[in-house]
This record gives structure tokens, C-alpha cells and sequence, in this order.
């Protein structure tokens, strides 16, 4: 994506593993806008849901109702996408980037066919050593390659259009 203009400059989750709502949300974003100075904000914020096998709709219609007339002083676009499948598929996508992050094989993972992998949450955490939190999911998600993701997974080609494109339903 970088090469065609799109950079991601800063991922932020939620303090102390607490779920996305609108409130979170908000106070997340608006400690990203107003830590800058005016020139460096950013033009867009993009709020990513993992669905976990729930309905999109149900995930995503709070936020949607709430979160926009909430930050009507933030001069940036506000986009919405979900992983449908987990998160998880996406990160097994990259078996070369997930070796690197483990510095071990990932086992009988088919990279190619990740959005098939019954539960890959559950099959990540039994290749991690710690404790699957946020930020180790953060940490994983920087050693990637979007490129190598999109490649194997048809549900993240679906995140990126819609980050490029601001429509909500991905996955």
C-alpha cells in the first residue's frame, strides 16, 4: 500500500484489553489528533472491528450510530472495516513474517487457504509463548507484509478496499 500513497502511521488499541465502543473510540482518536500540531494530523483515522464469527451489523451499528456526531470538531475522514473471519487468519496469511515474529514453524498451517483455518485464534495461541494480548496482536500485525496477506486471503483484500475505499462492509 505504501507504494501507492497509502501509509498507516500509527496503530492504537484500547487500554487494558478493553473492548472498542464508541467512547473508547472517541477518546483514542481524539488523543491522536490533538497530540499533533495542526499540519501533522492525520486525514484519515480508520476504527478496524474483529467481528469474531459475530454479525457485522451487530458489531459494527453502535459505533456507526454513535461515533460521528461524537467527533464532528476532527477535520479527518472516519472509515469503518471488519475482520469478519479472525484477525488471526489474516496473521497466518504471512507464514514468513509469522515465522519471523515466533522465530519458529508455524506446524500444519496452510498459509494459502488462511480464511479456511477453523480457529485460528486458538491455533495462534498455542504457537505463542506468552499470553495473547492486544499488543502482542499489535506486535504480530507490524512484523507482516500487507502484500503477502492479501495475497493468501480474500477477507483482508476485502479490509483493504475498504480502507482505501471507506466502505464499511469488508471482510
Amino acid at each position: 500500500m505504501a507504494a501507492e500513497g497509502v501509509t498507516v502511521e500509527d496503530v492504537r488499541i484500547p487500554p487494558r484489553h478493553r473492548a472498542i465502543t464508541v467512547e473508547v473510540a472517541e477518546k483514542i482518536i481524539r488523543s491522536v489528533w490533538f497530540e499533533r500540531v495542526e499540519g501533522d494530523r492525520p486525514s484519515k483515522f480508520v476504527v478496524l472491528l474483529d467481528t469474531d464469527r459475530s454479525l457485522p451489523q451487530d458489531v459494527l451499528a453502535p459505533i456507526l450510530d454513535g461515533l460521528p456526531q461524537r467527533l464532528g470538531d476532527i477535520d479527518a475522514s472516519l472509515q469503518f472495516a471488519y475482520a469478519q473471519q479472525h484477525l488471526e487468519a489474516w496473521y497466518l496469511a504471512d507464514a514468513n513474517g509469522l515465522r519471523r515474529y515466533l522465530g519458529r514453524d508455524l506446524g500444519n498451517v496452510d498459509s494459502s487457504q488462511p480464511d479456511a483455518i477453523a480457529n485460528p485464534k486458538l491455533h495462534l495461541r498455542h504457537l505463542l509463548d506468552a499470553p495473547y494480548t492486544s499488543l502482542v496482536s499489535r506486535d504480530i500485525a507490524a512484523e507482516l507484509d500487507a502484500a503477502a496477506i492479501a495475497r493468501n486471503s480474500a477477507s483482508f483484500r476485502g479490509f483493504v478496499a475498504a480502507v482505501r475505499n471507506g466502505d464499511a462492509e469488508s471482510g
